[in-house]
């Protein structure tokens, strides 16, 4: 059965309607296939940093992280995000468990600045792929908060695409990045368009004009490294249509497909409804 991550974003997690939530459950219990939830928590982590007035400051897309916002970083999302989202799955009949990079030391980590700029911002060396399909084999769906750690014990703040891309490397995962958009958008002759398809080069294009921009950096990103280390398929889909995750997992067109090159691919441009 085809293992599936499925990486939810943080500014999506209060609009996903119930029946994405069964949507999943469905390719679940009958062994569509086998899906692996990473999360975000971005606007929640900023609304707590707002009202603790704490600095909140970030580059590139990647939040830099102080000891202070690494605590709240890590008690939001291994706390109230977590737990909302097995709630929701438990609500829709999957028997779901909540986890973060650290327990089973399942997300072994190092830092991804070395030289501070970003703090305790970190980059997955290895996923530990035998913790991880222990939940698998026993039919429970993993959510994982993407707070790692290292050698020494020290806790890392992991961006979730990044995390998620490492855990579909390692298990060779098809990767999905869920959001509340149809996926990557752009004003053609007036009118905002859907790319069906970004390349390699597209992307870096589209990044240094600022097309692409903010949080969308390091997801597309992310998808062209997985990509380039043995995933098959990435795409960004929208989780506000539940129907359209269903028709990508049986190979259709859905949301925006990042491919290394583009040889082999000629879909048309289509316009966002």
């Amino acid at each position: 059965m085809q293992l599936l991550v499925l990486k939810l974003g943080g500014s999506i997690l209060e609009k996903l309607p119930t029946q994405f939530y069964r949507t999943v459950g469905d390719l679940l219990h009958k062994k569509q296939c086998l899906p692996i939830i990473v999360h975000g928590g971005g606007p929640a982590i900023n609304q707590m940093l707002e009202s603790l007035q704490i600095p909140n400051e970030k580059v590139d897309g990647l939040r830099v992280t102080s000891q202070s916002v690494l605590e709240i970083a890590e008690m939001v999302m291994c706390g109230q995000i977590n737990k909302q989202i097995v709630s929701e799955f438990q609500l829709a009949g999957v028997n779901a468990c909540g986890l973060c990079g650290v327990d089973g030391n399942l997300l072994q980590t190092v830092p991804a600045d070395r030289t501070g700029k970003l703090g305790y911002v970190g980059e997955v060396e290895k996923v530990n792929t035998t913790f991880l399909t222990t939940f698998l084999e026993a039919g429970i769906l993993p959510i994982i908060s993407p707070i790692g750690t290292d050698s020494y014990g020290q806790h890392y703040n992991i961006n979730g695409d990044t995390a998620a891309t490492a855990i579909a490397q390692a298990l060779g995962a098809d990767l999905i990045f869920v959001s509340d958009i149809d996926g990557v958008m752009e004003e053609i002759n007036g009118q905002k368009t859907l790319l069906s398809t970004l390349d390699e080069q597209e992307i870096y294009d589209k990044i240094a004009c600022g097309n692409i921009y903010g949080g969308m950096i390091p997801k597309v990103k992310a998808a062209l490294k997985g990509l380039a280390n043995g995933i098959k398929r990435t795409a960004i889909v929208n989780g506000l249509k539940p129907e359209d995750l269903g028709a990508f997992i049986h190979g259709e067109t859905r949301g925006t497909s990042i491919l290394l090159r583009k040889e082999k691919y000629d879909e048309p441009v289509h316009t966002s409804k």
